[in-house]
């Protein structure tokens, strides 16, 4: 049986303000096989982003160069929900214009500094011209089109990708999913995806034509190794809690996450189970098949 990956990193990223290593950093959990197709494997919770994104460069070209077709699994939505694109009037309307204005909008700096509120403020502004779809922020960052309390609603936005409705009905655990809006809380992914979306950009482009993002540069169907030829590295959003798993010893939340999900998605390609997992969604009309494909992103396995 031909395994399509030779070894699988996995990124829970951290919209942390200043260094910030344990609970709710940075953690990169890279599963990788020995001479003999062992598993083995190794976790890094590096400070800053800007020291994960150096650090995953050199992850990255040594499993290159290893001869292996990486797997690199992101924890944070690829894709923001459906309607914002068009709605911000970025161009195409579709997952590289929303890409492209955040890298021109957001500044993340080398000590984790950054401008996500702001940048969540003005979304609202060009889109509504009130606090919303985006809030929650401290009160210190609190504007006009900005609030810290939930707006009484969300307009003609929907509060959930079409993924994360799928999850939630799924998965008992990602019941308590977190919509994209919410900017600021406990268990909220949208400022990890308003700053890895412009990272991860950047490190792709890096890697050329021998990358490509799930489902947006590949489409939904299940992968051989025909469909993996010539390519280097693909990346696709996970969510690791959705992977079963016991916490070692002394480890903390997001570093059991990463470590679960390399072990689970290594097992299932040593199975020959793997490549079913990238094919179309099941009961998605046409129309949520394109939407999901090119403007919100899927979360593998949802």
């Amino acid at each position: 049986m031909t395994r399509l990956f030779g070894a699988y990193v996995i990124v829970d990223y951290s919209a942390a303000e200043g260094k910030k290593t344990g609970e709710s950093s940075v953690w990169i959990g890279v599963m990788k096989r020995d001479i003999r197709f062992r598993l083995s494997y190794e976790a890094h919770n590096p400070a800053t982003r800007a020291e994960a994104i150096t650090l995953l460069k050199t992850i990255l070209g040594d499993l290159h160069k290893r001869g292996d077709r990486v797997f690199l699994g992101l924890d944070f939505a690829l894709g923001f929900p459906r309607g914002t694109a068009s709605r911000l009037q970025v161009k195409d309307g579709d997952w590289q214009g929303m890409w492209a204005f955040l890298a021109k909008n957001i500044v993340d700096k080398p000590d984790n500094k950054n401008n996500r509120f702001q940048v969540a403020a003005k979304m609202n502004r060009l889109m509504t011209d009130e606090a919303w779809p985006f809030w929650g922020c401290p009160k210190s960052d609190a504007q006009k089109w900005l609030s810290t309390l939930k707006p009484e609603s969300l307009g003609d936005f929907p509060e959930f990708r079409l993924t994360e409705e799928a999850a939630r009905k799924a998965h008992k655990k990602a019941q308590a999913t977190k919509s994209l809006w919410q900017m600021h809380g406990a268990g909220v992914v949208a400022g990890q995806t308003m700053l890895g979306i412009p990272a991860f950009k950047a490190l792709a482009e890096g890697l050329g034509d021998s990358a490509k993002i799930w489902p947006f540069q590949t489409g939904f169907g299940a992968l051989d190794e025909a469909a993996l030829d010539g390519l280097s590295t693909l990346i696709a959003e996970v969510y690791p809690a959705v992977f079963e798993g016991e916490a070692e010893p002394g480890e903390v939340k997001d570093a059991t996450g990463v470590r679960v999900a390399a072990q689970a998605l290594a097992e299932a390609d040593d199975k020959g189970q793997l490549g079913a997992l990238f094919a179309a969604p099941k009961g998605l009309s046409e129309s949520d098949l394109a939407t999901a494909a090119t403007e919100e992103g899927w979360i593998l396995g949802a």
